[in-house]
């Protein structure tokens, strides 16, 4: 694994890839939660 100073040293030399991983995240979160609000299974008769 690459040791922190390296990651950040890397993405300081490539700031447009930083916003996508930013980005790439961000949808990641969403659908995470879009799936887990549309598998609930709903209890009762």
């Amino acid at each position: 694994m690459a040791k922190k100073s390296e990651v950040r040293d890397w993405l300081a030399e490539n700031p447009k890839l930083m916003g996508a991983l930013c980005t790439l995240l961000l949808l990641l979160a969403e659908t995470g939660t879009v799936v887990a609000t549309h598998t609930t299974g709903k209890g009762g008769p």
